[in-house]
Formats: structure tokens, sequence, C-alpha cells
């Protein structure tokens, strides 16, 4: 049984079974999160000048024999506010100064300047937001050194096929270039840097160019297959006056409606479908809009078959009794037809895998299993970069987006299914249903191993924030690597439970994503959690700045193990395979001598900090307390001492 505490009941082992629901923890009162502490505010806005620049920068400016009226950034800010991006995410520098400018003063900060310190927060909290709220983000960033920065999120962002916006100040011509670093960090061509993984780039040489250019840029991004895109802006264009304003205009967007699959070979898979004795669904990235999970339930209930949802998007309920994701590759080995909607590497998921001395693989479905694609990957591809996965051949592949083909496959599986069909599908859907029962009985139970031990379990972790947060309007927009335990737990229905992961798996990427997509609940009131890996915490600590300047409400739940535990793993298995032991595998693997103090990190950037906690008794009381912050509106950070996985 696990020990009590005074200041909140934990969620005790044999509670935890007995409810199945992982409920527990009883929500703060409004008393108790008044009596949660606030941060100290500081009285100064930075540090006191010294005199010299006092003088400076309370004198009005000298007169400028250039002065004007307006600026090509006027105009620039007038063709992104219709373009309909909320918010410009962006760490200052001087190859943007002049729409940075306009932005303020002739844009009224709108679209609204979201201040990061470093250009890969930036990318990914526009990525984080556009997979919330299923709209392209800009962010901007100075010159080809800037852009270096930013270049491991929009790597992401393309990898997970994320509409952002990706602005750039550069000086092109070489005669307007000041001595020194205006030379280092302008280029011919800045899009080549990123050309590899960007979707369409442009270097608009007018104002006019620009405005198409705009306006293109984020119709291509929102077009599936979504991508990032960058657009280059020249410092003059942005800094000198317009010439000829009334000529200037703004072309409309309109957004493009996804491509559905073509009907004959719709018709040809919902046959197959209707046919089947054992029919698999598996989806990616499918859910791009709200109306992604309720389509794909409708399809599956039409069918009574598994669902497998590898985890790109939130694209179907992860208690629902169809839903056998975490039973994957039983359901796929029993397949006759196997369809395939959204998914980056379907070959991935009909084999299994081993990299143990020598690397090979094995079949896991049926030689005999008919194959169905449906999605836009293939309409998306680089020869450079290999984040495709391995080719799979298939029976049937259709091009078209795939939550926009679900409603005609749907309707065409009801026209083929007669009466004596869909009683066999309601047999066959009872069975499935029992055995995910049985499965998320093994998984609750499962989940009580090592309870009340320290380190803390990432189950007991997980089953503590769940119980604490399942009555809200909770959304989960990120986790640690390798963290499955709410996906295999918590009651996840709505689209917004859960934002997919990283796309390239780059490390980095989960605290500023998970920042943009608590940006985006926001303004609708959801609750926003993180379950943060402290290894990816180190590469952008300096998000939790970002957090507490614009007051955005987020709970990071740091799993703190100390490591970059994958690799440490990978590192012992090395060394076991040749016969080396495993004592020396911690060097360069984890995160050890001096330990970290999260929560002290957390303090100094402005964050309400608790940790680190390694007894399990405490860990309910500090999350309490540390959701009372995010419930008023504020971030906080836990951190836990937990188990590797």
């Amino acid at each position: 049984m696990a020990r009590k505490s005074t200041d909140a009941p934990a969620v005790g082992r044999r509670g935890f079974l007995k409810g199945a629901a992982l409920s527990g923890a009883a929500a703060i009162t409004a008393t108790e999160a008044r009596a949660i502490p606030a941060l100290p505010k500081s009285t100064v806005s930075a540090t006191y000048p010294g005199p010299t620049q006092v003088a400076m920068e309370t004198q009005p400016p000298n007169p400028d024999p250039a002065t004007q009226t307006s600026s090509g950034g006027d105009f620039m800010v007038d063709v992104i506010q219709s373009t309909g991006i909320d918010y410009l995410f962006m760490m200052c520098a001087s190859s943007f100064r002049g729409l940075h400018e306009a932005v303020l003063n002739h844009g009224g900060n709108k679209p609204e300047i979201i201040v990061c310190n470093h250009e890969e927060i930036a990318v990914a909290m526009a990525h984080g937001y556009a997979k919330i709220e299923g709209k392209p983000q800009a962010m901007i960033c100075h010159g080809v050194v800037g852009l270096q920065h930013a270049a491991m999120g929009i790597y992401n962002a393309w990898c997970d096929r994320a509409p952002v916006v990706t602005l750039i100040g550069n000086i092109l011509e070489a005669d307007k270039r000041l001595p020194g670093a205006e030379w280092a960090h302008s280029a011919i061509d800045p899009g080549a840097l990123v050309r590899d993984f960007t979707k369409w780039d442009d270097q608009p040489a007018s104002l006019q160019h620009f405005a198409d250019s705009m306006v293109r840029a984020v119709k291509i991004a929102s077009t599936p297959p979504m991508a990032p895109v960058l657009v280059s802006l020249d410092a003059e264009l942005q800094e000198n006056p317009i010439e000829n304003r009334e000529k200037l205009k703004i072309p409309k967007l309109t957004v493009q409606l996804p491509a559905m699959g073509d009907s004959g070979a719709l018709a040809e898979a919902a046959k197959q479908l209707v046919g089947a004795e054992a029919p698999v669904i598996i989806v990616d990235r499918m859910a791009r809009t709200p109306a992604g999970m309720p389509r794909l339930i409708e399809l599956a209930e039409a069918l009574q078959c598994a669902v497998v949802d590898v985890g790109g998007r939130m694209n179907f309920p992860s208690r629902h009794p169809l839903n056998q994701t975490f039973r994957a590759r039983a359901v796929i080995a029993q397949a006759d037809v196997i369809i395939g909607i959204e998914v980056n590497d379907l070959w991935g998921q009909l084999n299994a895998h081993s990299d143990r001395v020598v690397r090979s693989n094995r079949p896991v479905a049926k030689a005999t299993a008919k194959t169905i694609t449906i999605g836009n990957r293939d309409m998306l591809i680089k020869a450079n970069d290999q984040d495709f996965g391995r080719y799979q051949a298939v029976d049937l592949a259709i091009s078209g987006d795939g939550e926009a083909s679900l409603p005609m496959l749907t309707e065409l599986v009801k026209k083929y299914a007669d009466d004596g069909r869909k009683s066999a599908f309601a047999e066959r859907g009872k069975k499935v249903a029992a055995a995910g029962k049985t499965l998320l009985d093994a998984n609750l139970s499962n989940a009580t191993i090592g309870w009340d031990a320290s380190p803390i379990t990432t189950a007991q972790m997980c089953a503590e924030l769940y119980a604490q947060i399942k009555d809200d309007d909770w959304s989960l927009v990120g986790t640690s690597v390798g963290m499955t335990w709410p996906r295999m737990l918590w009651d996840m229905k709505k689209p917004y439970s859960w934002n997919g992961g990283s796309g390239g798996g780059g490390v980095g990427y989960n605290a500023p994503a998970s920042l943009g997509a608590a940006l985006a609940n926001k303004k609708h009131g959801r609750l926003t959690v993180t379950l943060q890996g402290d290894g990816d915490f180190m590469m952008c600590p300096q998000t939790l700045w970002t957090a507490a300047h614009h007051k955005i409400p987020i709970l990071y739940v740091m799993h703190n193990n100390r490591a970059y535990h994958q690799e440490y793993m990978y590192l012992q298995a090395m060394a076991d395979r040749h016969q080396r032991g495993v004592r020396n595998t911690q060097i360069g693997t984890t995160i050890i001598d001096p330990n970290v103090d999260y929560a002290t990190v957390a303090r100094g950037f402005g964050v309400y900090g608790e940790g680190p906690i390694s007894d399990p008794k405490d860990l309910g009381p500090a999350l309490k307390r540390a959701l009372a912050v995010v419930r008023r509106g504020e971030p906080a950070l836990v951190d836990v001492v937990s188990d590797p996985r």
C-alpha cells in the first residue's frame, strides 16, 4: 500500500488497480491554490545602465537626414497579418530589425512576438503550436548563423510533416553589407542550408515579390503533405521607404483543399476490407484536424476491426475497445488485409528487427496478407535525407489525404457489407475488444510493479500525474523517449489528448514544442502537461524563461533518470556483444557528478520548481502544488528522480 501524506493522497497500488482508471488524488481547492507561494517578482526590468547609457537612452534620437514615414517592413507586416498567422517566434537580430520594428509599431505587435533564447526553440514552439491548433505559425532567424541554429528544429518539422513558416533576415547585395558580421552572416542562397528538408523556399527581390511569396509559403506549408517552408527577407527591403504603395497588392490566401483518394481505388479497398476475416487498420499521421478521430472511429466500428495507432498524431481513443496498439504484433500477424493510412514507415510496422551481432529482420505479417495504403507520403520525398523508411511493396496504393478519404471509404464499406457480413463483424469486434481488455488489465497490473520504490517508477509517476488531472480538460503534449505508459493507461479520447512525437527524433524538441502546444491550448483553457526527459531538456533549458516571460501555463514533469538512457542501453548492449563488461558504459552517457537540480534551474528562469523528488510519498503532494500554479496560469516544473523507462 502506498504511503500517505497529510498534504495530498498518493495513488496507492491497490487503489490504482481497483480504480482501473488511475483515479485518486482530489483536485486542489481555490483556498489551497492561493496558498501556493508565488515566485518573487523583479522590481527592475533590466540591469541598471551606467550614466553614459542613461544619457543616450533618455534623450531623443538625433535627427536623421534620411527620415521616412513608412518602411517595407510595414507592408510585410500587413501581408503576414493577412495570412492569419498568430505568433512570430523569434530571437532578436539585426538582419530583421526592419520587420521587428514594424511588427511592434505598425502592426501593434500582431502577429504577437514570442521571445525565444535560441532559434531551435523558436522553430519547435511553432511546430508544437501548429500541431495543436492545426494552422501554420512563423519563426524568424538571423542570417545563416541563426538558420543553422534553427536547422534541427526545421528537420524535426520536416520529418513530422508540420507546417512551419521560417523567415530569415539576409543582406543579399554585397555592396550594401557593413564590414564584419554582415558578411559572415549573409549568403547568396541561404535556403540552400535547409533545402533538403524544406518543402519550398524563396528569396524575394521586391515587396510585391514578398507578398506573393509569403502567401504562397503559407499555402504550400498548409497543403498536405504539410512541411516547413522558408522565405528570405532582404534587410534593405524591410527597412527602406515604400515606393508606390498604392501599386502593391496583397494576394488572397486560399487554402488548398486536401486531395481525396481516387473513388474507384477506394471502392476496391472497401471491397477487400469487407471481405476480410481479420482486417487491421494502421494509422500514424492521419488526423490533421479534430475531424480525423471521429472519422477513423466510424470506419473502425463499421468493420469492427483492430486499430493500431503508431502515435504520430492523436488518431484513435486509447480506451476504445478496438484499439490494439499495444497488441500490434499479434493482430498484424493474424491479419489477412492490412490498410495503412498516412503511415510514415509501413515496412517498419510489418517486420520485426534486431541490431544485435548482425542486423536482421523477419516479417510479422503473413505473406498472403493483402496490403493497402492511403496517404500522400510518396508525394514529398527528398533524395538526401532518409526519413521515409524502407520501401514496402503493397497491393493497392492510393494517393490522397487519409483524413479526407475516410468518409468515402467508410460509406463504401457500409454499402458493401450485407447483413451476413455485419453479423460476422459484430462477433469479430467482441473478440477484439476482449483481447484489448485483457491487455489493459495486464498493463494496469504491470504498472504497480515496484510501486513505492526509489527511484520512482515511470509507471507510478504517470499514474500519480493522471490521477490529479483526469477530471480536467487536459492535453499531454509530449513525453521523454520511450515513455509509453500514458498511451497504455490514460483515457485519451480528445483530438488534443496527445500531440505526437518530434518526427525526426532530434533531442531538444520536447521542451520547446510542448511550450508551443501549451500556448495553443491556453486560449482554449486546457490544462497542459508534458513528461520531460532530462537529456532533451539539457539542450534547451532556456525554454523555461520563455514560459515564465509570456506566462504560458504548463506543467513539466521531469523524467530525471540522470542519463541519455537510450544511448546508455545501446552502449551496454555493444559492450555485452563484445564480452567486455558494462562497468564503463556510464562514461559519456550519464548526467551525474554533479547531478542536475532541475527545480533550481526552473526557479532561476522564473518558473515554479519542486524537487528533486526521490521518495514516492512526496510525489503526489508536489504534483498537487505544481498543478495549482499551472491552474492559476503560470508554468511549473516537478523534478522526479525516476527509473530509466
